[in-house]
């Protein structure tokens, strides 16, 4: 790499150091933390001066500016008095860039295309075969109605009207009684419905996510649970919550593959299935997770589908790893090349973003009693958001929904 390129990269890693607004000053210089550890280097820095310096071991050993110096630089405004007297603050603000035109564009329409969208992955949904009995309602038209009961956050007597105006614009056959959405919430069969939707719709952007992570997080309900606290010898009760795990797109936080639990089950067994699922679909060509992902298995299996895990290293693991290479490799990057390791190990922070902008919109928690309807509730609002994320992407990149491959 060229001296320049070398230096291009510090100013960028120096920006993202500048976004996290935690450079602060320190006497007659600055400390600004480390990306890839919990330390921090002192830096100083003058223009005037046309001096600056870090105790870091990059800029030590090669004496040119480091990210912590270009973080410095980016922020810091100097002022000279008449004496001669250098001043420096704070004044430069760094800030991500934003589409503000594809943004306002996606929200004010946003409720109008995401019930024309949900109504085209719906209208797949075959209607099974009639036995006996009163004939059911379309059962397009009731999973249209508890997704977009979902959508709405409004009580299933309040969203009755939204039925109404999507049976006046020819979406469903018929209006079903807030009673019928509630009872179908608690049917099983609706939860392989909603996975197979889920999927379908994370393909509208398959051309465009390359790189994947990996989380989970959970969703509180109604229900308490007892359990005996043997330290302090009591009872106590505990809200039970749905946990959702699942890998979602780094660009644009499509979730791609989900599976729910009542319990607090390990995450790291879900992700053969998971980043698989996503395979299947997409050219995955990188998947990052926190430590609850580490293990042996789990590195050889995402290197088999053709990517690079980015997953930390537990405290006290080592490289020694039979019959697993990459385990060992991924353990030499981690080590002799960390701060490169973390750069793509970051991404991960996408997980949580998507699980933000599931529940800031959705809402954190479930309104459903049943277990069933609790994880079928979840899914639905993991659906939403999916639909969403297309919405956004069809103002802020250009592209045209295609959930079937055509």
């Amino acid at each position: 790499m060229q001296a320049q390129e070398l230096l291009d990269v510090r100013k960028a890693r120096g920006f993202e150091i500048a976004q996290t607004g935690q450079v602060k000053k320190n006497g007659n210089g600055w400390v600004v933390p480390s990306q890839s550890n919990g330390t921090s280097y002192n830096v100083e820095f003058s223009e005037f001066e046309h001096k600056h310096s870090c105790d870091c071991p990059d800029y030590q050993y090669r004496k040119i500016k480091c990210k912590h110096i270009f973080a410095v630089e980016l922020i810091v405004t100097e002022e000279i008095n008449e004496e001669g007297i250098v001043t420096q603050t704070v004044t430069k603000k760094v800030s991500y860039t934003q589409n503000w035109q594809a943004y306002d564009q996606a929200q004010t329409h946003q409720k109008e295309l995401f019930i024309q969208l949900l109504c085209d992955v719906s209208s797949t949904i075959p209607q099974p075969e009639y036995t006996f009995g009163r004939p059911k309602l379309p059962l397009a038209d009731m999973v249209f109605a508890s997704a977009f009961k979902v959508f709405s956050t409004f009580s299933l007597r309040r969203f009755t009207t939204d039925m109404e105006i999507a049976k006046e614009r020819g979406l469903i056959e018929k209006v079903p009684h807030f009673t019928s959405v509630g009872n179908y919430m608690e049917n099983p069969e609706l939860t392989p419905i909603i996975k197979d939707l889920i999927t379908t719709t994370s393909l509208a952007l398959a051309s465009v996510e390359n790189d994947f992570t990996i989380d989970s997080s959970g969703f509180g309900t109604s229900r308490f649970v007892k359990w005996f606290d043997h330290k302090y010898g009591k009872e106590v009760d505990t809200r039970a919550w749905v946990k959702a795990h699942l890998v979602c797109g780094v660009k644009t936080n499509i979730v791609t593959a989900v599976e729910l639990t009542m319990t607090n089950e390990h995450d790291t067994k879900f992700l053969p299935e998971l980043v698989t699922q996503t395979a299947q679909n997409f050219n995955v060509k990188e998947v990052s997770g926190d430590k609850a992902y580490s293990s042996r298995a789990n590195l050889e299996l995402i290197n088999e589908i053709g990517a690079v895990p980015y997953i930390p290293f537990k405290k006290g693991t080592t490289g020694r790893a039979k019959n697993a290479p990459t385990w060992k490799k991924m353990y030499h990057y981690f080590e002799f090349k960390n701060e490169e390791f973390l750069e793509h190990y970051h991404k991960r922070s996408n997980a949580e973003t998507t699980f933000h902008m599931i529940k800031s919109k959705f809402g954190d928690s479930v309104r459903s009693k049943t277990e069933v309807a609790q994880v079928n509730e979840v899914l639905l609002k993991v659906l939403c958001h999916n639909i969403c994320v297309v919405i956004q992407e069809m103002f802020e990149l250009g592209i045209e929904p295609s959930f079937f491959g055509s």
